[in-house]
């Protein structure tokens, strides 16, 4: 993400099948965002054809004042993982940066939990990188009007070109969230040439679960393909 939320995931494999634990209970307050983080999930699962295994709603606390959304995960002794997602409160319209942390915080919860049920690595790097796509998909799957090139192209600069960083770009979380920036956005600036110019939604349906289901190397990969 490109305003320098904290470390969400250990760099070691996620070792904990089907077993995913509340790490805090929820904030009965976060009313609107539980709301929308669900539909989020929800959409996030239809799309990539995943079995509800945890309700991202029930891991929901507010984060702190200035605080950005944080996805805080653990493995507990047993080796389920605890999990808790920290999301600020909306206040007024909810604008396009909340939207986004909404997205990015259910995101990499889903890509988690995913992750943990099938017993493979997660690492920082393809979550942000995920959580990036992620972002485009849910937001132009709600664009009035459909999804067109026109209408893409312009989503497309709001989240990859139009942006700030955080963190100087020499640091670490600085280059891990300039590289996904970077990947996602040559990523989706393919769906548009290759499937959303050309009415092909179904086959890009097909390559967005692609992306899903591969690791790091992968999708920095297709990240890279012209």
């Amino acid at each position: 993400m490109k305003s320098g939320a904290p470390e969400r995931a250990p760099q070691a494999p996620v070792e904990s099948g089907d077993r995913v634990r509340r790490l805090e209970g929820n904030g009965v307050e976060l009313v609107r965002e539980r709301a929308l983080a669900g539909t989020v999930q929800e959409a996030l699962e239809r799309l990539y054809l995943l079995d509800r295994v945890a309700d991202v709603g029930d891991y929901l606390r507010e984060a702190v004042a200035g605080e950005r959304e944080a996805l805080l995960v653990r493995e507990a002794h047993d080796g389920a993982l605890e999990m808790t997602l920290r999301l600020p409160a909306l206040e007024g319209e909810a604008g396009l940066d909340a939207l986004c942390q909404i997205i990015e915080g259910v995101s990499h919860f889903v890509y988690v939990v995913e992750r943990a049920r099938v017993e493979r690595e997660a690492t920082q790097l393809e979550m942000e990188l995920q959580a990036e796509v992620d972002k485009w998909v849910v937001l132009a799957a709600s664009l009035r009007g459909g999804l067109d090139v026109g209408r893409s192209a312009d989503l497309r600069a709001r989240l990859y070109e139009q942006v700030r960083f955080e963190h100087e770009e020499t640091s670490e979380l600085g280059q891990r969230y300039r590289v996904a920036n970077d990947a996602a956005h040559r990523f989706v600036r393919r769906m548009e040439r290759d499937y959303v110019g050309r009415a092909r939604f179904g086959e890009m349906r097909a390559e967005l679960r692609h992306f899903f289901s591969v690791g790091q190397e992968e999708k920095l990969r297709l990240g890279r393909v012209s």
